[in-house]
């Protein structure tokens, strides 16, 4: 599960364990130390209460076996300002690795550093044969999906809800489960050098928005079409999910049912624009 408060050839600065302009290092978790503060960095992203939590251990063995926990750090002895964490499997006669955990102290958030631990993992992998990755994210979380397909250049496949339960102990995921995409990233294809920024639909277009929710969480009037539609989500869902829960919940209800009526009729995610405290995810037909 992936959560940036939030579950090729190699790309040197990626890779590089050496500071980039702003003092960030990227490497591979080597101590005890270091692997237990990823477990107490899971409990300031998720809370105390989170029982998915991935123990030490596991983050210590994983890496004998084709695994990858990787942290940032402010500088060469500074502390930790996140880490990512995945496995190596095979699907299909491949090897694949699935991503399982990605995050980002507050403090170090919007400065790239998800995007970062997220290359490095891309160029610890790609050696040892992997050629696609796989991870789930939030759909209802603008930020990770900015990162994710506009940062990184993944591709949605699937859309599952309550991938990890109904309730997984975390108040993040409290009042709106934990439905998910899953996105694969295609190793074999060099990586955006750069976000791909993308603004706010054009008021203009002809594109409809399938899904729309009043203040008051109520469905509003939504377009509906044979083309290319947009599905909005909220700017920032955790806030709505502590000021209004329920209508975080009507969020979640609406954003499910537009997602899985239109991957069933062929559309695929093409694209995410945010702005003006809203997120769209661009649709269109296969």
């Amino acid at each position: 599960m992936t959560n940036t408060q939030t579950r090729h050839e190699a790309d040197p600065a990626a890779s590089s364990d050496h500071p980039e302009s702003d003092g960030i290092i990227i490497r591979r978790v080597e101590s005890q130390e270091e692997y237990d503060e990823c477990v107490r960095i899971q409990y300031e992203t998720w809370g105390m209460g989170f029982t998915e939590r991935v123990p030490s251990t596991i983050f210590r063995v994983s890496q004998y076996l084709g695994g990858v926990t990787a942290a940032a750090f402010s500088g060469q002895h500074g502390g930790m300002l996140g880490f990512v964490f995945g496995m190596t499997g095979v699907q299909d006669g491949r090897l694949v690795h699935w991503s399982d955990l990605l995050a980002v102290r507050c403090e170090a958030r919007d400065r790239g550093v998800g995007r970062r631990l997220k290359l490095f993992q891309r160029s610890a992998v790609i050696p040892i044969g992997v050629t696609r990755m796989l991870w789930t994210f939030d759909p209802l979380v603008a930020r990770n999906a900015h990162l994710n397909l506009n940062a990184l250049g993944a591709s949605i496949t699937d859309y599952v809800p309550d991938m990890y339960g109904v309730d997984t102990g975390s108040a993040l995921h409290s009042a709106v489960g934990t439905d998910r995409f899953i996105v694969a990233w295609d190793l074999t294809t060099e990586a955006p050098p750069a976000p791909r920024g993308r603004g706010i639909p054009d008021p203009s277009s002809p594109t409809p928005v399938v899904n729309q929710m009043n203040p008051a969480g109520e469905a509003a009037a939504a377009g509906d079409g044979a083309g290319d539609v947009y599905i909005v989500v909220p700017g920032d869902i955790h806030e709505v999910v502590a000021r209004t829960p329920d209508l975080a919940r009507a969020w979640r209800e609406s954003t499910r049912a537009a997602f899985l009526r239109y991957l069933k009729r062929g559309y695929r995610v093409s694209g995410f624009h945010r702005g003006d405290g809203q997120g769209f995810y661009h649709l269109a037909r296969e």
